[in-house]
């Protein structure tokens, strides 16, 4: 008999079309986890049981009608009213809360709080029992979901600052009915291995360890018989369970709480890390201290090169050369006398008598062309050129005058002179 076939968005269109039509307005009970308020106004979180969970939304107009959400937390036990919805692009249902009244504080709460109460009673979470947490562990075991983010973070944060410590994965369920169980003989597993083991493969400290979520993901944690366990480890125990808003039983019973794994792993690591960084910067001052004792070294050979040597020798016998030239007394005869100054005041005024004798002879050349210009005019045989002559006496003596010339006897002989030459004559 061949079945009929269907597609995925028949068959969730017809379980939506059921689900919706037969679970209208129901009434649930259960606990609270996962509170959060959207951006928009929108409540979300996870109603559960002891066996079972599902998602629910109350959604903001609803939530105003409803003013109590504020008021209520993770781990209260409620009634919601409300409407089964399902999304079909995911094929998964919800919740859509229309009213919501609290009961008070859910099973899973009150338990946690009455096992809690009990074995702190008892001694398991005295501080006094509570042994060291080794600062430098050479080897780590740690309990927990060998695909989960914790592991990844836990690894990621070890890789990144241990040294030398070895790690050693157990993995195991961290939640679901057997996930206390599985915990338990992971935990003595590790115990008896580091028992039997040689010293060097001892394990220094356990880590047990799993991702966030709600109370009742974490509930294996909470185990008695798991808490004893830990109570009883003879190795040193870290608890590094859900975030730093999650609390487990076993983070009051190991011997240190982490808030998540990765805090874990920088508790475990942070010697180590400070070991690294002095080591970087012992390293950095040993360089440096290296580096400036060979340039040191390397400036000593310099100097004491015979080259540099040479240079040194003859920089001293040139500067003791120069203090002898400056104390040579016939080098600095010029210096010691000044007779330079004296040369240069006799250059100043043999360069001012130069002057001076050259606007003399300029003054003198000026008054003798004038002397000539007057002469030239005062020249009797400029007169001459005219028509005009005079008588001058053998002696050489000029008549200036008819009475000088009758004083002169006869037959004296006379110089007539003319502007282009002169005659002789004789006086009657």
């Amino acid at each position: 008999m061949e079945l009929a076939t269907k597609n995925v968005s028949e068959v969730i269109s017809e379980i939506k079309e059921l689900l919706e039509t037969e679970f209208s307005n129901i009434a649930i009970v259960g606990e609270i986890s996962n509170l959060s308020l959207s951006s928009s106004g929108h409540w979300y979180f996870t109603l559960s049981d002891k066996d079972a969970s599902m998602s629910a939304a109350l959604f903001k107009m609803d939530a105003l009608r409803n003013p109590l959400i504020k008021k209520i937390k993770d781990g209260d036990k409620v009634i919601v009213i409300g409407d089964i919805n399902v999304y079909p692009k995911r094929g998964t249902f919800q919740v859509i809360v229309k009213r919501i009244t609290p009961m008070g504080v859910g099973d899973l709460k009150e338990q946690f709080e009455k096992l809690k109460r009990k074995l702190a009673s008892e001694g398991l979470f005295d501080i006094d029992t509570k042994k060291t947490i080794p600062a430098l562990p050479k080897r780590v075991a740690i309990i927990t979901a060998q695909r989960g983010a914790a592991l990844a973070d836990f690894i990621n944060i070890y890789k990144r600052r241990s040294i030398w410590m070895d790690l050693v994965v157990v993995p195991t369920l961290v939640q679901g009915d057997d996930a206390p169980r599985a915990l338990r003989a992971s935990l003595h597993n590790v115990i008896k291995y580091s028992m039997d083991a040689t010293s060097d493969k001892k394990i220094d400290l356990i880590v047990l360890a799993r991702g966030g979520g709600s109370l009742e993901d974490l509930w294996a944690f909470n185990d008695e018989g798991l808490a004893w366990d830990l109570h009883n480890c003879p190795i040193p125990t870290i608890s590094a369970i859900g975030h730093e808003v999650d609390f487990s039983i076993s983070d009051f019973v190991c011997d240190l709480r982490a808030e998540t794994p990765s805090a874990a792993a920088e508790i475990i690591t942070h010697q180590q890390t400070l070991i690294k960084e002095k080591m970087s910067t012992l390293k950095g001052r040993l360089i440096s201290f290296i580096e400036i004792k060979t340039s040191r070294i390397h400036n000593r050979l310099k100097y004491a090169h015979p080259n540099s040597i040479l240079n040194i020798i003859w920089s001293v016998f040139n500067s003791y050369q120069k203090r002898l030239t400056r104390v040579d007394l016939r080098n600095r005869f010029g210096e010691l006398t000044h007779i330079h100054e004296f040369y240069l005041e006799l250059d100043e005024n043999l360069e001012a008598m130069k002057t001076s004798l050259k606007e003399k002879m300029i003054s003198l050349n000026h008054r003798l062309d004038k002397s000539m210009g007057l002469l030239k005019v005062l020249n009797p045989k400029n007169v001459l050129e005219r028509g005009y002559g005079y008588v001058e006496t053998a002696e050489g003596g000029v008549i200036t005058s008819a009475k000088e010339m009758k004083r002169i006897g006869s037959e004296v002989e006379l110089n007539l002179h003319f502007h282009d030459g002169k005659t002789k004559i004789k006086k009657i």
